[in-house]
């Protein structure tokens, strides 16, 4: 009896020491995905980032820094790193055995010269051994899906903060913009106001012009909340406290890149890129071979192997090992097997819609990308500069009193508003790239080719001109 309880230990010990947890719980593995889609390369778990993001910081943050800042600071993705260490368990549990069962009874004589009947059992879930190598497979199966599902999670994150920089920059230029929209507006006013005590213009054409400085300077103040506004949304993405004022960004934002990329290479990138799609593929395939398992073990319902030792009433001893099979005559296991069925159905819908929904929303990113290139070099090249003509041509008019100060009032309005439009539409472009970018999955490759000037104000020379 002791040999065979030695030997069942020492199979025992074995086999748990075949279970380990995953090194790094497989942050390692998800950072690996991320700079492969995204050029980021994130710092090991146990990094102090303290001092990169400090100097991070101390300088303009570009789009790059700002993700790389919030992929390193922000306590949102400690919880999808957490899911790294639920799985990781899941992993470990999976690979070990259930622990052994000791059982005990004592049965008392009714008579004084008969001894108590005493029995010790020790029993190990034979079930247990028999899906170890399944189900350990499988729960590594999973853990590989959940790094994808993570990788994923991070991505979208990252394309969160970039839109947000975007958003930021470019209301920091509208802002900037209407600032000095409304100094000009203002200096106008106070002039009106000499030239009405002069007796120069009437109280209609000073009414106008105090009106115009009036709604500048609403416009500013509009501007301006929304610049605090994408900067407290930024500053959130970034992990830093509110109020945070290290941080500063570029004054313009760049020019759009000198092309674009086909929409037939976006898709081709998408499906080979989105950790998404690559989980729904995992997940597909580890849903096929849990109902494999579910099959080739229908009709095996707990069972247990063990040793057990009695001392009978006459204080002899007697031992030997025990079996206890579960009969599947009630439940044969079908009822297992058409759920998993149903699993692997429901997996390979969702894997096919996903597929769609990928290729419909690259196509869709693309045609924004597109469609606000196309807005902004229209702001640019034509809107823009004929606005700032109209402006001219109204002041000689205005100037031979061919026309009135209200309709120079409009048309400055309307060269202030395209101004905006201008800047907007630059910003949008960015915005939409991004979305481009979330949508494949991975940084796209123009990204490389980005111009190093940044858009020029034109609205500057006009308002410097206004306020001379």
């Amino acid at each position: 009896m002791s040999r065979m309880l030695i030997l069942a230990t020492v199979l025992l010990a074995l086999l748990q020491g075949c279970a380990t947890l995953p090194e790094d719980r497989g942050l390692a593995d998800v950072h690996s995905l991320v700079a492969d889609r995204t050029a980021q390369v994130l710092p090991a778990a146990d990094a102090d980032t303290t001092v990169l993001v400090a100097e991070l910081l101390a300088q303009n943050l570009t789009p790059r820094a700002a993700v790389h800042i919030a992929l390193v600071n922000n306590p949102r993705l400690r919880a999808e790193y957490a899911r790294l260490g639920i799985s990781a368990a899941a992993v470990y549990d999976a690979g070990r055995l259930s622990n052994p069962r000791l059982g005990a009874s004592i049965l008392y004589s009714d008579e004084h010269s008969t001894a108590n009947q005493v029995s010790f059992g020790l029993t190990q879930s034979f079930t247990d051994l028999l899906l170890l190598p399944a189900r350990s497979g499988l729960a590594e199966a999973e853990f590989e899906r959940t790094k994808l599902e993570v990788g994923a999670a991070i991505i979208d994150f990252a394309a969160d903060t970039e839109a947000a920089y975007f958003r930021l920059v470019g209301a920091q230029q509208v802002a900037a913009m209407r600032v000095n929209v409304d100094k000009a507006a203002q200096v106008s006013a106070a002039l009106a106001q000499r030239f009405y005590a002069a007796g120069n213009i009437n109280a209609l054409e000073q009414t106008l012009e105090l009106s115009a400085a009036s709604q500048a300077k609403l416009a500013a103040m509009r501007a301006a909340t929304d610049a605090v506004a994408a900067r407290n949304a930024l500053n959130r993405l970034l992990g830093l406290q509110a109020g945070d004022q290290r941080w500063t960004t570029p004054d313009q934002l760049l020019l759009p890149v000198s092309s674009e990329e086909s929409l037939d290479d976006l898709l081709t990138l998408a499906r080979q890129s989105r950790l998404d799609l690559a989980a729904k593929h995992a997940q597909v395939t580890l849903l096929a071979d849990s109902l494999g398992v579910s099959r080739r073990f229908r009709y095996l319902g707990e069972s247990e192997i063990g040793i057990q030792t009695e001392r009978e009433t006459d204080r002899s001893r007697i031992a030997g090992p025990n079996l206890s099979i579960e009969l599947p005559i009630f439940n044969t296991g079908a009822g297992r097997v058409a759920h998993a069925e149903a699993l692997v159905d429901k997996a390979e819908a969702e894997l096919q819609a996903l597929a769609l929904d990928i290729d419909n929303d690259v196509q869709l990113a693309h045609a924004e990308v597109q469609a606000s290139r196309a807005l902004f070099e229209h702001y640019r090249d034509t809107l823009v500069p004929l606005r700032e003509s109209v402006v001219v041509l109204t002041q000689q008019q205005v100037s031979y009193m061919l026309e009135g100060q209200f309709q120079l009032l409009l048309v400055k309005q309307q060269e202030f508003d395209a101004y905006q439009g201008y800047l907007e539409g630059l910003r949008d472009y960015w915005i939409a790239r991004t979305e481009l970018a979330r949508a494949v999955g991975a940084q796209l490759p123009s990204g490389l080719t980005i111009a190093t000037e940044a858009v020029g104000p034109t609205y500057s020379k006009t308002i410097k001109g206004e306020q001379q």
